[in-house]
């Protein structure tokens, strides 16, 4: 896997009809399996920026190229099948579907693939993050820890070749903080998926071989106080 972003511009118009520029990235990177940290401040465009990799929303200009397809061409259908199918991403509000158990929540997220739904797999993946025991709880039954656990392997249930993590840990103690980072970052070096996660942790910075600043590389963040 590969990502390369070019001359990425994003904006909103705000009520007051001002138009705010939160993204205008020249050139971003990763290669293929490489694990990358993006530091930055809250409201620093960070969520934009993984939700436009994603695809979850277009910029205004510029290409996203993941393995050689330019997901900014593709119409709204064809990024939707994209993500599903190659790209993982965990959100710091963990996203699980309060009436589904866990087994359920990461079956649902093979669904959307498109793919064989193999709930052996399903069930591996929650034993893989010590959650074999609990497969048939529901989120509200679960422990904050214990929901994002369930977000990682749905995250990585489809075998994505890029894992996108927005502020993960932000929600959870210190032990389960550590616990996340260590099921994450094992699990994309096993099966070698590149990983970029963002943070505005220093502690969560330190353990990544790779650390980017946002304000190096995206025009927009220099003093940007107020960026989405």
């Amino acid at each position: 896997m590969s990502l390369e972003l070019s001359n990425v511009l994003k904006t909103y118009r705000e009520p007051d009809g001002n138009v705010l520029t939160v993204l205008d990235i020249e050139r971003f990177q990763i290669a293929s399996a490489e694990q990358v940290v993006l530091v930055g401040s809250s409201g620093g465009g960070k969520t934009s920026l993984l939700n436009i990799i994603s695809g979850i929303s277009t910029p205004d200009r510029g290409t996203v190229k993941i393995d050689g397809t330019e997901i900014t061409r593709l119409p709204e259908v064809a990024r939707d099948r994209f993500r599903a199918e190659r790209i993982g991403f965990v959100f710091q509000t963990f996203n699980l579907l309060p009436a589904f158990s866990a087994l359920e929540n990461v079956l649902l997220g093979m669904s959307f693939s498109g793919k064989r739904v193999d709930s052996k797999r399903a069930a591996q993946l929650l034993e893989r993050v010590g959650l074999g025991h609990r497969t048939s709880h529901r989120p509200s039954q679960l422990s904050v820890g214990e929901q994002q656990r369930v977000a990682v392997a749905r995250a990585l249930a489809n075998q994505p070749s890029l894992l996108l993590a927005d502020e993960p840990t932000a929600n959870v103690d210190v032990k389960n903080q550590d616990l996340i980072l260590d099921l994450i970052r094992e699990a994309c070096a096993e099966s070698k998926v590149a990983l970029l996660m963002v943070t505005h942790s220093p502690d969560v910075a330190s353990r990544f071989p790779r650390v980017d600043r946002l304000e190096n590389f995206n025009r927009a963040a220099v003093g940007a106080g107020a960026a989405r």
